[in-house]
């Protein structure tokens, strides 16, 4: 914070009348001090008669003549001497005197330096622990000030274009910026803008390059501030930022003000419980409140903020009259991931053979920064293999780089070990391209990934899915026990390798039987509560309902039954298929990876299946 002119004006005047004041004391002190002469010219004086009065000091006398002298001087000054030692000095015609030293200097340093040494330190390490939070220097004087970071149209450097894939987003933060532009035409019906603005969705969405985007269309004056700024270690420090914030934002209206993470600031109050909470982060919520409720949105002011986790936010900030309206930042569907690939790509040099609906077709389920890491990570292996352009192999090696993990290829397993795991890889890619309506396998791979994986089989969806049967659900189930079932019917016995596969069949087992109600012997009940969704904040908790001993009994029993069924299946499936099991499993050996293309030209033979599943 820049200091006033005028403070540092008032300042220079007393500097000035200090200095002037020391000068006058010191020329005033020159006039009255007299020259002390030698102890032996003032007994001379004495003994000549010359002195009418004598004044002894603690280290000077001072005798007043009787008439001036020569010099017109009518005081005659010297050092006390002893009386002992200035009668023997007398004996000897010798002037002698006694000249006493001043330790002012010495005696003030003493006191002085180590007390500056101590505050100097003090002041360095202070002023580096400031710097690094980024308070700077008179922090403690504007602690309570808001920490914003404000940009302008020409700061943000993001627009509109700048940001695909989430068109029903945009469209509800564009009517924000022409309210922002035209408050007048807006509010003609009598209507008016949401308060606030929440933007809500996973991690990597894209909700602060949209705020980004709002300030660089708006082009108004935009504060953009983390919630974890606003608490700090000093008391009603929090609460005293927020009111800076907006009455900063006030005075530059319209304006937008950006809070990213609000989780960090509006958590639940209470959620604590009775004993234990934060009282400091309380006020600094209380603090927002009162400011939403205080600001009209017909001066141009919007609120806009960004979450991850709504589930957790305070009731209070979410009614009518605050964050007014909620809008949704989700993962991209397919077309979605196009428009953000289309967005990347301009950066790096594509091939024009690279169809961006293939690699869309990979990602399902990634984000806007997943999708800018694969392109990332597909350039940097085009470079790594002396390419002029990315090509669409360079996508896929992004996409096991992403997906399963670094190659180990230092992690060398024994022919044991490798024959097994090209069974079990082969067991799942059999089985998915045995039954209907199973994601496409595109790649399967003995080379060990990540940090436990020794294998690993990539299946690609041909479309977003949103809602699935229980038949296939219970191909998931047979094509993730496609592994196990492959080390059983070759080897005769089981290892290890399944244990993720098995913790995935069981949770989709018991989703199955607990949550989706698809037994109908335990009928149409929800035996389990539904984990939390966005801005479903009055739902029950996680963490199960209920159920009688004999009922999760029941349970336990259906959940078994649909497991070990399709387990049967699927080994009936393998078997049936033996011969093509084993072509490929030892191709795979050779090879170490076999593409789409590959498995397609091994499994021309494969028998298709039309697997069921008893209740």
């Amino acid at each position: 914070m820049k200091p006033d002119p005028k403070t540092q004006w008032n300042v220079g005047y007393w500097l000035l009348a200090l200095l002037a004041l020391v000068w006058l004391q010191s020329l005033w002190q020159a006039q009255r001090q007299v020259e002390p002469v030698p102890y032996s010219v003032f007994e001379q004086a004495l003994a000549d008669g010359r002195v009418a009065e004598v004044v002894v000091g603690e280290s000077t006398i001072t005798g007043k003549l009787k008439s001036p002298d020569p010099g017109g001087k009518t005081v005659i000054v010297a050092n006390r001497v002893e009386p002992d030692l200035a009668a023997r000095l007398s004996r000897y015609d010798v002037p002698y005197t006694r000249v006493i030293e001043s330790t002012l200097l010495r005696d003030v340093l003493s006191w002085v330096v180590p007390a500056a040494v101590f505050f100097g330190l003090w002041f360095f390490v202070i002023r580096r622990v400031l710097d690094k939070q980024g308070m700077g220097m008179g922090s403690f004087m504007s602690i309570g000030k808001s920490r914003a970071k404000v940009y302008v149209e020409k700061d943000t450097g993001v627009t509109f274009a700048d940001v695909a894939g989430v068109d029903e987003a945009k469209a509800e933060l564009q009517e924000i910026v022409a309210f922002l532009k035209d408050p007048q035409g807006y509010g003609r019906l009598g209507a008016r803008m949401p308060k606030g603005v929440l933007l809500v969705g996973p991690p990597g969405t894209g909700k602060t390059l949209l705020a980004k985007a709002v300030a660089g269309e708006a082009g108004v004056p935009f504060f953009s501030i983390s919630g974890s700024e606003f608490v700090e270690m000093f008391v009603g420090v929090g609460a005293a930022r927020v009111r800076d914030l907006f009455e900063q934002a006030r005075a530059k209206a319209p304006a937008i003000i950006f809070i990213d993470e609000l989780d960090a600031l509006g958590r639940a109050r209470g959620a604590a419980g009775p004993i234990g909470g934060h009282d400091e982060r309380e006020q600094t919520l209380n603090q927002l409140l009162v400011e939403l409720d205080g600001f009209d949105s017909s001066t141009g002011l919007v609120l806009l903020s960004a979450t991850n986790r709504p589930e957790i936010l305070d009731p209070a900030l979410l009614r009518a009259g605050r964050f007014d309206r909620q809008v949704l930042v989700d993962r991209p569907d397919k077309a979605g991931r196009v428009q953000i690939l289309r967005v990347h790509v301009k950066k790096i040099q594509l091939a024009p053979s690279v169809e961006l609906d293939q690699v869309a077709a990979l990602t399902t389920g990634f984000t806007g920064a997943d999708l800018a890491n694969l392109c990332n990570e597909a350039a940097l292996a085009a470079t790594r293999r002396g390419a002029a352009q990315v090509a669409l192999e360079d996508f896929t090696v992004a996409v096991e780089r992403i997906v399963a993990g670094l190659e180990k290829k230092n992690r060398v397993l024994n022919p044991r070990e490798r024959e097994v795991v090209a069974f079990h890889e082969m067991g799942h890619a059999l089985v998915a391209l045995s039954l209907p309506g199973s994601d496409a396998v595109h790649k399967v791979s003995i080379i060990p990934r990540g940090i436990g994986a020794l294998g690993y089989t990539i299946q690609r969806p041909t479309e977003d899915r949103f809602l699935m049967t229980r038949e296939e659900l219970v191909h998931k189930i047979m094509v993730l026990l496609g592994g196990r079932a492959a080390e059983k019917l070759v080897f005769g016995h089981l290892s290890t390798g399944a244990a993720d596969d098995l913790a995935k069949v069981t949770d989709i087992a018991r989703d199955m039987v607990t949550r989706y109600g698809m037994v109908d012997e335990l009928g149409y009940v929800a035996y389990e509560a539904q984990p939390p969704r966005f801005l479903d904040l009055q739902g029950p908790s996680p963490g199960g309902c209920p159920v009688s001993p004999a009922t999760q009994e029941r349970i336990d029993e259906a959940l078994r039954s649909i497991v070990m069924s399709a387990f049967e299946q699927t080994t009936a499936i393998l078997a049936r298929n033996r011969e093509t099991l084993d072509r490929c499993a030892r191709e795979l050996l050779v090879r170490e990876t076999l593409d789409e293309a590959a498995l397609r030209a091994l499994t021309q033979d494969l028998r298709a299946e039309a697997a069921t599943t008893p209740a």
